[in-house]
């Protein structure tokens, strides 16, 4: 089981610190927890059981890209995981399924496992199944079986995220069942206002491979909280 903490654009210098310290305290055996800081903190992450993940990697192998930060610059971070194609930076950086698919083929290059999001909007919910074969068809594009089956893929309603309104079990159970009946492989994540009681219900029905969580993961006693659900 996974549980992956992203931190989004949170915590300053001293508290990021503070965070790291408090992480190693956390206690699981049996889950593979990994962390997504900011950026201008992957260099400063310190844990022998944390894995480090970043929350976002450039389309660009390397050049005149300012501003950017290549998969080649994460793995000489010991990045081992990134988030790619998350709603926030569909939203608002533009992002397309194109411009993701470079940087999975990037990740990809450097052995580093990317975790694609994907998600229908409210509007959507009728045709959710299209939408998300669709974005993961154009995000996958040109990739082998061998390394499609690399990747993990993230489910995250967007209307959920950080709005607490959460889909029914039997709803996510039915699109987690849809996403295997396509990729029967590669592990999928449930992220969208997870929760102590949805994470009970899917764990136990071992729905999911594992949650991604926002917000949350800046509370460790609720992580800790989870971790101590999972690992039942």
């Amino acid at each position: 089981m996974i549980l992956a903490l992203n931190n989004k654009c949170n915590l300053t210098k001293d508290e990021f610190l503070m965070y790291n310290e408090n992480l190693k305290k956390l206690d699981f055996t049996k889950t593979t927890v990994i962390v997504f800081p900011t950026s201008l903190y992957l260099g400063m992450f310190s844990s022998n059981k944390i894995l480090l993940g970043s929350q976002n990697v450039s389309m660009f192998a390397s050049g005149p890209h300012t501003g950017e930060v290549s998969a080649k610059q994460l793995k000489s971070l010991n990045v081992e995981y990134s988030l790619v194609g998350h709603f926030e930076r569909r939203e608002e950086q533009h992002e397309t399924n194109n411009s993701i698919n470079k940087k999975i083929k990037n990740l990809i290059s450097e052995n580093i496992t990317p975790i694609l999001c994907i998600g229908e909007v409210s509007s959507e919910q009728e045709i959710v199944t299209e939408v998300l074969t669709k974005q993961l068809q154009e995000s996958l594009k040109d990739l082998s079986k061998n390394d499609i089956e690399k990747i993990i893929i993230a489910y995250e309603p967007i209307w959920s995220i950080g709005t607490g309104i959460i889909p029914s079990c039997n709803k996510i159970k039915t699109i987690v069942n849809y996403l295997k009946s396509l990729y029967p492989n590669n592990k999928v994540l449930y992220g969208g206002s997870v929760n102590v009681d949805n994470v009970v219900k899917l764990t136990k029905e071992n729905i999911v491979d594992g949650y991604l969580i926002g917000g949350l993961s800046l509370h460790l006693d609720k992580v800790q909280t989870l971790l101590n659900t999972i690992e039942k």
